[in-house]
Order: structure tokens, then C-alpha cells, then sequence
């Protein structure tokens, strides 16, 4: 069984990490349904603000040019250039979630701007021109748009319903060449440094969100585990926001690789409300059973649901005589012969969530082979129902688990060596579970395994609970931890 464990329990931990959210009810479709809480979104809000300012700064503005007519003089040619915003703060930011999207609000910011001048004129007489260089400080500025979520084909899309820019005030401050005479003719284009601030700051932050529902168009309909099984990715419900969240649900269901991928309304519910017993974690994944169920039958169906053992650490019940007690004619016939065990499985296990964890149903034949002369002999075959519990838990950025065998019940289903003492039988293969298998699966489980980063953020102060046919994972977002491999489990 330990490679029938290790080919299920694996699949049911690394479901878990697939998706996540919080806090409002919606419709009937998808078994993994993820979101982010007003908390969530004032961390993404952040995030995405910080990340806006570092990839726009510095941002070039166009040049402007001027003609003023100036008395005893006549008009004066000015132009700015080289005008470059190198510099943005932004003390305050909301972040709301509506009927039309999602609206985020940077107010009371500043930003420090540079720009080159030159001034010129001519008379009859003679041409005169100056430059020099100058520092704005803007300041009272206020930044806002509001991205419409919608989801189409399956993919999450994203626009830009709403963006603007405003500019309260600006302070001109020139060096260089005769500033001090030129400081106020250059005044007269603070209307029009504001104004191309406002436009190119909200052209640009536009062009971003373009760009961010480009990436949410690349993501893919499908994550595969390994050659055999894909994870159906397709959203099917959502974005359903309300004042505190947002929740999307998604398909969730584990095909073949190479089969083609469909979805539709499974008549299952997303998290229902106050899912988390913290309502300030950022993010919550919900994970319905037949999310893991899907992944029983994917690997069932590829005939990899069978193991071999004829190795073992108690090496003498690999051999004849260590059940010569509980099997006496099979010493008799093939005294001290080497022994083999052919575990199958008969169906897709199945696998339940209640409150107190998780439990699967294997149905498993075993076969019992006598290695005599180098021929394999089948003497005995025995049907076996396993009840086994587990549960996951989450440390830093690894996955892991344990696993208990929790009842197991056998039965002869054909002999080539007569009738089995089957108590005997039953157990001496439940201490070889108990004491040989599960103790190797453990091992392995407790090791954990690596959660995939989202563009270097994961998981922190992940919890998991169970109940309602449903796993609920409820965590905070933070910089992705590097992974370490040590053991979390007792």
C-alpha cells in the first residue's frame, strides 16, 4: 500500500494549495472557490501601489511649449523639456470592492518633478536666450480607478472602468541662468504642467491594468501534477464581490493530462460566510472533496494503483517460513521459499472530508506469490477493505501531513493452499500496515512538500479546517519563505 498512499495523499495535500478566499455566498458552480478578504485586498492594494510607483518612476512627460506676449517686449518662446516625474509618495489609500469593481483611491500624494527651460526672443535689434533647470514639488495629488473584474471563456479579465488623476497644487522653483528674472513668465505653464501630469499619470496607470489583465489572460486553464493528472483551472462563478471581499470559483476537478478540459455548474457551493475563525487572514481556499475524489480516479484509471513488496525491514515475513505458524500448508509446499505481496486496488478510493479530518475507503486485493525455482506461483488471493485518516497542515512554504490506519477488514477470496486461518491473516497484515507501511508513508508525508510561490509570495500563519465535505485553508500573504526540507508533524 505504500505506494497507493503515496500516489493519493500527496494529490489530496498539494489540492489544498491550489486556490483561496472569504466571507460572502454565491452561486452553484466549481469545487474550489478562491478570494481575498477586506484584509487581503488592503495588502494587495498596498502591494500593487508600491509596485505601480517602482515601475513607473521615472516617468517622462512631453514637452511644453509656449508663446507669451509680453509688453515692451513682444512674444517670448519658452519650452520645457526633458520633463521627468522622478519621485512619488502616497500617504493614504483605500481599497473598495462594488457592484462595478473593484476601486482603489490614493490621496494626499506627492511628487517631485525636473525639467529643463529655455527662453527666447528676438527684436530687430538683437536675439536673447537663456536655460536652465528646475525642481516642481506637486503636491494634494489624488489618484483613483476602479478595475471591473468579469470572468470570460473561463479566464479572470480585468478593465479599466474608471481612472483619474488630480493635481491640487504645484510649487516652481527655476535655477540656472537669470532664473530669478524668468520665475514668474514660467508660472504661467503651471496649468499646464498639472494637466500633463494628471493625463500621462492616468494614461499610464490605464496602460497597467491593461497590461495586468494581459497576465491574467496568460494564465493557464490547467495545472498538471507530474505527466498523469491536470488540475482544471477554468473559472466558473464569480467574481462576486461585496463591501468586504471578492470570491471566485473555479472548476477544480483533476483530469488525464491528456484529456480535454470541460466545465460546468456542479450544483456545489463556494465558502459560505464567517468561513474562517479569523476574519482579518487575508485569503481562504475552499477545497470540496471531489476535488480529491477526481484525483482517486485520475491515477485509478492509469493502472498506477498497484504495488509490489518483496522487501521489507522484518525481511522474514518475506519468506515461507515466517508463516509457517499462521499458514502451515504454504511452508509445506514451498518450505522456505521467498514470498511477494501484489497489492492492487479495485476502484477509486474514496475519499470523505468531516469535521474531524479526512478519511478514504481503499478496496485492494492482495495476492500472496511463492518465488520457487524462479517461477512466480500465485497461492493466494485475499480481499481487503482499508479505512485509513489523515490530516495536512501548512508550516512556512511546505505542505505536509500523517496518515492512520483506522480499520481493516479482510476476506479470502480464492486459495491454491486450502482454507486461511483469516484472523491470523488479518492480523499479521494489519501490523504490517500499521508497523511497516504507514510508518515509511509518514516519513515522507512529515517531510512535507514545497507550495509554489506566486511571483514570490506565499502562505504565513496558515490554518486548515475540516467539515461540510469541504477542506478550508484560511492564511495570511507574505514574502515567499525559502524551502528547507525538515519534518512538521509529530
Amino acid at each position: 500500500m505504500n505506494q497507493i498512499v503515496f500516489i493519493i495523499f500527496p494529490i489530496l495535500l498539494l489540492s489544498i494549495s491550489s486556490s483561496s478566499s472569504t466571507g460572502v455566498k454565491s452561486g452553484e458552480n466549481g469545487f474550489i472557490s478562491f478570494g481575498i478578504s477586506q484584509t487581503g485586498l488592503r495588502f494587495a492594494k498596498n502591494l500593487m501601489i508600491n509596485t505601480a510607483i517602482s515601475s513607473l518612476i521615472p516617468l517622462q512627460l512631453p514637452q511644453i511649449e509656449q508663446r507669451v506676449q509680453i509688453p515692451l517686449v513682444g512674444k517670448v518662446h519658452m519650452v520645457l523639456s526633458d520633463i521627468v516625474i522622478y519621485e512619488v509618495n502616497v500617504s493614504s489609500s483605500i481599497v473598495q470592492p462594488g457592484d462595478l469593481g473593484v476601486t482603489i483611491v490614493a490621496s494626499g500624494a506627492t511628487a517631485g518633478l525636473r525639467f529643463d527651460w529655455s527662453y527666447s526672443y528676438s527684436t530687430w535689434l538683437f536675439e536673447f536666450t537663456d536655460s536652465g533647470v528646475a525642481s516642481v514639488q506637486v503636491d494634494g495629488m489624488e489618484i483613483g480607478m476602479t478595475l471591473g473584474l468579469y470572468s470570460e471563456e473561463g479566464t479572470l479579465r480585468l478593465s479599466p472602468k474608471d481612472c483619474g488623476c488630480y493635481v491640487d497644487y504645484i510649487s516652481i522653483k527655476l535655477d540656472g541662468g537669470a532664473s530669478w528674472l524668468y520665475q514668474g513668465i514660467v508660472d504661467y505653464f503651471e496649468d499646464d504642467i498639472i494637466s500633463a501630469v494628471e493625463d500621462t499619470i492616468t494614461s499610464k496607470v490605464t496602460d497597467a491594468v491593461m497590461k495586468l489583465d494581459s497576465r491574467f489572460q496568460s494564465f493557464p486553464k490547467e495545472i498538471t501534477f507530474g505527466d498523469i493528472a491536470a488540475l482544471n483551472t477554468t473559472i466558473t462563478d464569480g467574481p462576486i464581490m461585496s463591501s468586504t471581499s471578492v470570491l471566485i470559483g473555479i472548476d477544480g476537478l483533476f483530469t488525464h493530462i491528456d484529456s480535454k478540459i470541460s466545465s460546468g455548474g456542479y450544483g456545489i457551493s463556494l465558502l459560505p460566510e464567517s468561513s474562517c475563525n479569523s476574519p482579518e487572514k487575508m485569503v481562504a481556499v475552499s477545497v470540496h472533496e471531489n476535488v480529491l475524489n477526481s484525483a482517486s480516479l485520475v491515477y485509478f484509471n492509469t493502472n498506477k494503483m498497484y504495488w509490489i513488496v518483496d522487501n521489507l525491514p522484518d525481511q522474514k515475513l518475506m519468506n515461507t517460513a515466517g508463516w509457517r505458524f499462521i499458514i502451515p500448508k504454504l511452508y509445506n509446499e514451498f518450505p522456505n521459499d521467498e514470498l511477494s505481496l501484489n497489492f492492487t486496488v479495485l476502484s477509486p478510493p474514496i475519499i470523505k472530508v468531516e469535521n474531524d479530518g479526512i478519511f478514504a475507503t481503499v478496496n485492494s486485493d492482495v495476492v500472496i506469490n511463492v518465488m520457487d525455482d524462479g517461477e512466480v506461483i500465485p497461492v493466494a488471493c485475499i480481499s481487503m477493505e482499508i479505512e485509513a485518516s489523515g490530516f495536512a497542515e501548512i508550516s512556512l512554504s511546505t505542505l505536509a501531513g500523517n496518515i492512520n490506519l483506522s480499520k481493516l477488514t479482510m476476506s479470502l477470496k480464492w486459495s491454491k493452499i486450502g482454507t486461511l486461518h483469516m484472523i491470523l491473516v488479518q492480523s499479521v497484515m494489519s501490523t504490517l500496515i500499521k508497523k511497516v507501511i504507514v510508518p515509511v508513508v509518514n516519513l515522507r508525508l512529515r517531510i512535507g512538500y514545497t507550495l509554489p510561490d506566486f511571483h514570490g509570495y506565499g502562505l504565513q500563519n496558515a490554518s486548515i479546517i475540516y467539515g461540510e465535505s469541504k477542506i478550508i485553508v484560511c492564511s495570511d500573504i507574505a514574502p515567499a519563505y525559502e524551502y528547507i526540507p525538515h519534518q512538521i508533524s509529530s
